[in-house]
């Protein structure tokens, strides 16, 4: 197995917002289908059994008919801490891990995401596929989710 850094995608933002509300933006599917999905998709949760070996899987319709399908298993969750769960997102990408960290910081989160691929060279095919830009869109979504929610 490679190097875990040459396999880890990462994404840091501080959303000026307490970490209660980040930590409920990100677990809750009523505020999940406000910022997991794109402006304009409608995100459907299929299932969502927040709690370690519980599953999650949410669809969107595409325009071409098809349905594009998130889904995982829950692995580690620390209470207003830390996230783990393995993750796909098919049919463009399979068989990762996602790390989500919250860090408090007096009224404000620290928020590291983490994607562990399986390869370098799918680490960095993900990467050219857009991985900046598809997450941080919708971490921008989830800061103005939780601004509203202040």
């Amino acid at each position: 197995m490679s190097n875990l850094k040459n396999r880890t995608l990462s994404l840091e933002k501080i959303f000026d917002a307490p970490i209660e509300l980040v930590w409920e933006a990100w677990t809750s599917s009523e505020h999940i289908i406000k910022w997991w999905a794109p402006p304009g998709m409608d995100l459907k949760v299929i299932e969502h059994n927040f709690k370690v070996g519980g599953k999650w899987k949410y669809t969107m319709p595409m325009p071409d008919g098809t349905e594009f399908i998130s889904e995982g298993t829950y692995k580690e969750i620390v209470e207003m801490e830390k996230i783990v769960t393995s993750a796909d997102f098919r049919p463009m990408t399979e068989n990762v891990e996602l790390h989500a960290s919250f860090e408090k910081l007096d009224n404000q989160t620290k928020f590291t995401f983490s994607v562990i691929h399986e390869t370098e060279d799918y680490c960095k095919q993900q990467e050219k596929m857009g991985f900046y830009n598809g997450w941080g869109s919708a971490f921008d979504r989830l800061e103005s989710l939780v601004i509203n929610l202040k």
